[in-house]
């Protein structure tokens, strides 16, 4: 499943170099070998079962465009049977609702044990399913996964209710109480993270869940089906996959990052680099908005050209390639348009602008260049590896032009000066911002975005609060004792 020929990343200057990186290769580890796929049909109450149409649709590996294998399409019948099961499970006086909160905690930590162990099954089969290069799949996506899983676990038994002191001869507190049977949509971007993501707190919180898969990549969320039902006939949960289109509306971003002249110039053009090219483009917080401070833009712009040129792209599979492809024929053509538009409208194309000439579906990395405010790749979310870098003069210029947006995820700054980072962070329309850092993601922290770019937040407590509800209750008592 790897590619025959490695091609060494640019910094490799040496035989000696090169014999170094090989050897420290061989300990990495490795794909699974023609990975089997086991689990393709629709997982409603821990039992496998076909659609009640017979459909199928196929999933295509986007790095060859050859199909994997084909997964059963549920239709409303589908849903229903899920739905009717998932409220089945959460009714008063059934199993799962007189769980102890410490036992629905200890089942998602199995859970998260059952990832850990499968992880290269898992890492090699969203590899193949997205495109994502196996590695960073392994290192990143699959770590996520599993300490979200974790961490919510730890969280099941700590959802604490609160005592008011209410005026009157009353006892008055509040309890969190699951919200019932919930319905999550999964991206194609991040298919095992999201699921982590989305399960994590709503079974935490005591919740029954229907679950749909992105058409595109739905293989590592069926097979955490098949971890579910391992863990025990405890957890009712229902996998189905439906016909929906994808739709890129929640947590959207067209990210500002800005870079001032007194800033790291190394660190900020890899983090800049690191920041728009990371999962092909593919991301939500992609800074694809990167406002560079006039003194040192030429020099920035250079050395990001520079920076995109030594960039690996090729197999997921080989062990030295930083880029895969994107996710479908359909994404790549919508990222090529955008970069005829940016050329169409006066933005300089620095470097890349065309799709690879290997087999599936690659775009070679992109810088554009004096970008206009104006341009559609500076308003439009491209989910593609297309960089653009615009220039800014003043600090008040930049606040203005940043949050002048649709959306607001996520935003960045670096600069060595505390003042103008603080003042940054602090006028940025966004539900995250970076300092010297960029996609510093973790389980504990909130995340979610201002304006068109989300409702409500994911991750650390507040992803609790989503998917549970709050009851006030009072007691009349004879007399208080304050």
């Amino acid at each position: 499943m790897t590619s025959s020929k490695i091609e060494l990343p640019g910094e490799v200057k040496t035989d000696a170099d090169a014999a170094a990186l090989m050897a420290s290769l061989q300990l990495m580890p490795s794909p699974v070998p023609n990975a089997e796929i086991k689990y393709t049909k629709i997982f409603i109450n821990n039992e496998w079962q076909d659609s009640v149409s017979g459909k199928t649709f196929p999933v295509y590996n986007p790095a060859s465009g050859e199909q994997i294998c084909e997964v059963q399409e549920a239709e409303k019948a589908d849903v229903d049977k899920a739905v009717q099961a998932a409220r089945l499970a959460f009714t008063l006086g059934s199993v799962w609702r007189r769980m102890d909160a410490s036992e629905r905690g200890r089942l998602l930590a199995k859970l998260a044990d059952l990832v850990e162990r499968d992880s290269a099954y898992l890492a090699t089969i969203e590899s193949m399913d997205s495109g994502k290069p196996f590695l960073p799949t392994l290192f990143v996506d699959l770590q996520g996964t599993i300490k979200t899983l974790r961490y919510y676990a730890g969280y099941a038994d700590k959802i604490h209710g609160t005592s008011i002191p209410m005026d009157g001869d009353y006892l008055t507190f509040t309890r969190h109480e699951p919200i019932g049977v919930c319905g999550q949509i999964i991206p194609w971007n991040f298919p095992l993270m999201m699921t982590a993501w989305k399960l994590g707190p709503a079974l935490a919180c005591g919740n029954t869940v229907v679950l749909k898969p992105a058409q595109q990549t739905p293989l590592t969320c069926l097979y955490i089906g098949s971890l579910v039902k391992e863990v025990g006939k405890l957890i009712q949960e229902a996998a189905g996959k439906s016909n929906l289109k994808r739709v890129t509306l929640e947590l959207g971003g067209k990210n500002p990052n800005i870079i001032f002249a007194d800033a790291d110039l190394d660190l900020a053009v890899e983090q800049a680099h690191q920041g728009v090219f990371f999962n092909a483009g593919q991301c939500c917080t992609a800074g694809s908005r990167i406002f560079v401070e006039e003194p040192i833009y030429e020099e920035f712009v250079r050395r990001s050209v520079e920076r995109a040129k030594r960039r690996t792209v090729g197999s997921p599979f080989d062990p030295t390639t930083e880029q895969g492809p994107q996710i479908s024929q359909e994404q790549q053509s919508r990222v090529l348009e955008f970069i005829r538009s940016g050329i169409s409208e006066g933005a300089r194309l620095e470097c890349g602008g065309k799709a690879l000439g290997l087999k599936g579906f690659f775009i070679e990395p992109t810088v554009f260049s004096n970008v206009k405010d104006d341009m559609r790749i500076a308003k439009e979310e491209i989910f593609g590896p297309v960089q653009q870098i615009m220039k800014f003069k003043t600090i008040d210029e930049v606040i203005e032009r940043a949050n002048n947006t649709e959306y607001g995820l996520v935003a960045a700054v670096f600069t060595s000066d505390i003042t103008k980072a603080m003042t940054i962070s602090t006028a940025m329309q966004a539900g995250t911002v970076w300092i010297n850092c960029f996609n510093a993601l973790s389980t504990q922290c909130p995340f979610g975005g201002y304006k068109m770019s989300g409702n409500g937040r994911e991750l650390g407590d507040c992803g609790l609060k989503e998917y549970s509800e709050v009851k006030t209750i009072t007691i009349k008592i004879s007399a208080k004792n304050s």
